[in-house]
């Protein structure tokens, strides 16, 4: 549902709008201006490309666009997420953990106005989850992005503002919450 959603997939019926934009009608170049000016991803396998640094990897969607300013950016960002004497490890050099928090601070550098993130803890260890999340809702509430959130974690869920829980691709329970502002969790 998520590569539906973010335009890495098409629907075989229906139609899929994102920021008001039917994704339908769109190209692939369409597509892909789209994902990275508006949309941002956080999976539970972190993407990042191997062969780039930290910082590389988190400048990677502004140099794509093309953007000059990109290294402050991202240095910037990594010393949020607790990376800034990290930069130029690579992906195998560093822990699960700090993989997910190169991947955060790629999600959020080019100020996506939504997030979708597939099980962003998946597979981390319970503290590692926990300082995730916490960076995950810091950086959500400093954008004001709107965050999709994927996870079988009920705990996780508790803290957003908003459940949508599906069975078989069909909803079948939607529940608001008092909790974080501009966050959904949507399970199935």
């Amino acid at each position: 549902m998520l590569g539906l959603c973010a335009g890495l997939d098409r629907p075989t019926s229906g139609e899929v709008y994102v920021n008001g934009q039917l994704l339908n009608r769109l190209d692939e170049d369409e597509l892909a201006t789209l994902r990275n000016t508006t949309v941002g991803f956080v999976f539970q396998s972190f993407q990042l490309i191997p062969t780039l640094t930290a910082l590389e990897n988190v400048m990677t969607p502004l140099e794509l666009r093309g953007e000059k300013q990109a290294q402050p950016l991202a240095v910037d960002l990594l010393q949020r997420v607790g990376l800034g004497d990290r930069l130029h490890h690579y992906p195998i050099q560093l822990s699960g953990g700090e993989q997910q928090r190169v991947a955060l601070a790629r999600a959020f550098i080019h100020q996506p106005r939504i997030l979708f993130a597939d099980e962003p803890t998946g597979n981390l260890d319970e503290e590692t989850s926990e300082q995730i999340t916490q960076l995950l809702f810091a950086l959500n509430r400093d954008a004001g992005t709107t965050l999709v959130l994927v996870t079988h974690n009920m705990e996780l869920a508790q803290q957003t503002q908003r459940i949508i829980r599906l069975r078989g691709g069909r909803i079948v329970d939607d529940s608001h919450q008092l909790a974080v502002k501009g966050v959904m969790r949507m399970s199935n």
